[in-house]
């Protein structure tokens, strides 16, 4: 097992079959020991937010997959705290997706004098280059296509099956009393054909229970009890 790439909140290996073992950490993005999705650097350590990152992925992965979305999960160990996956071709060094619901964020940062705190977005979707120096800037499809990056074709692919992931689970969250504001989806190529990957975890999405932020540790009773 070769140890290919150490990432934040998570190391990548390559396994002797050819599939890619992620080890998910403890870490959490964030700022001044404050948990916050939209940064780029840890900000904290949370003791059991692998295994609780993990269990989450594992349900939501199993759920898209039973439901017909392409992804790369083959299987996960909770022991361990790893996830099986499939390899996957990035587009350009990466490339996030994120879907919003309610306007909250770097959204509501960056178009605060038009855009009222929690406005309802109707599941805007906008694509962010993975480049944490330069904080992860939003790039438009034509300009992807210009880059070559990928082509509309491509975009048009991500961001419907961005918006079919997002609103299968607006679905269970809502029937489980919680409420997706936005959530970070990453894709891949998969033998030549556009899947979902990463991972599906507290880290990626902001949930609310009555106008309150469920933090990554406290949802996992939420969505699994």
């Amino acid at each position: 097992m070769e140890l290919i790439y150490q990432g934040k909140t998570k190391n990548v290996f390559k396994l002797e079959d050819g599939n890619y073992l992620l080890k998910l950490k403890d870490d959490a993005t964030g700022k001044d020991g404050q948990f916050d999705p939209g940064e780029n650097a840890v900000g904290l350590t949370i003791a059991g937010l692998g295994k609780q990152s993990l269990a989450l992925s594992k349900y939501y992965f199993e759920l898209l997959g039973a439901q017909g979305i392409p992804t790369h999960y083959v299987d996960s160990n909770l022991t361990d705290i790893t996830m099986t996956v499939k390899p996957a071709v990035l587009f350009g060094k990466g490339l996030e997706v994120i879907c919003r619901f309610k306007a909250v964020g770097s959204f509501l940062k960056r178009y605060g004098d038009y855009v009222a705190e929690k406005q309802e977005l109707d599941a805007f979707v906008e694509f962010t280059l993975k480049d944490d120096v330069r904080q992860d800037p939003p790039i438009t499809k034509d300009a992807l296509a210009l880059l070559g990056l990928m082509t509309e074709a491509e975009y048009d692919e991500c961001a419907a099956l961005t918006k079919k992931i997002a609103r299968i689970m607006l679905e269970d969250l809502k029937s489980k009393g919680l409420t997706l504001f936005d959530i970070k989806l990453e894709f891949g190529k998969i033998d030549g054909k556009i899947a979902l990957i990463d991972e599906l975890s507290g880290g990626n999405m902001r949930i609310y229970k009555d106008d309150v932020w469920i933090l990554p540790m406290q949802l996992n009773e939420l969505v699994l009890s």
